[in-house]
């Protein structure tokens, strides 16, 4: 059993229900239609939420109880989102698939990190979107969620020397204000980026 299905088998929803607020301002400001695919998704409150935006979403998480409750909340909120047990390690990038791909709060070590953001920028569509609000290095000393290990903490550079062939509709690193369920609470340090793929 791997921490984060421990961590997902209560009946409370550990980081809410309600979306990423990054996600719902930037999805309302681009009306994306198509298929969408929500990696690192726990319980599913973006793919939910991008699912009532009338998106074909599918969901990607490591622990099975956090997608079964993901199916849940689909059922509540009366939509319906794909949902897949996928440990990112061994993830078939299929490519130009995606019209979006959303990582929100998704933490990985440096390696698989850098997989998956080559993964990510294979996989969406030309003329599609990666959105993805993360912690920077600088979140620990905010003790307001996320991982206390370094190695797990997005750099800048990671994203912007991934994508910089792509057309960056927006960037951002500073301070913001999260409060997402129990675990993501108060002045945090984030890494904001929405990236369009060019079109060949």
């Amino acid at each position: 059993m791997n921490f984060w299905h421990s961590r997902f088998q209560g009946e409370d929803y550990v980081y809410g229900k309600k979306p990423n607020l990054f996600l719902e301002e930037a999805q309302l400001k681009l009306q994306l239609t198509g298929k969408a695919l929500a990696i690192a998704e726990g319980e599913g409150r973006n793919a939910v939420f991008l699912a009532q935006q009338g998106m074909d979403v599918t969901a990607w998480d490591y622990a099975e109880s956090g997608l079964e409750k993901a199916k849940k909340l689909a059922e509540e909120r009366n939509v319906h989102v794909n949902t897949v047990l996928v440990d990112l390690n061994e993830a078939n990038w299929e490519k130009d698939n995606w019209d979006e791909i959303v990582c929100i709060f998704g933490h990985f070590p440096e390696e698989l990190r850098s997989k998956t953001l080559l993964g990510v920028k294979a996989a969406v569509k030309p003329g599609g979107y990666y959105i993805s609000e993360v912690y920077s290095t600088k979140q620990i000393p905010y003790k307001s969620g996320g991982p206390r290990e370094l190695e797990f903490l997005y750099r800048p550079e990671e994203i912007l020397e991934t994508f910089s062939d792509w057309h960056i509709k927006h960037f951002f690193m500073g301070e913001v204000e999260r409060n997402e369920g129990d675990l993501h609470n108060g002045l945090s340090h984030v890494i904001q980026f929405i990236g369009q793929k060019p079109m060949e």
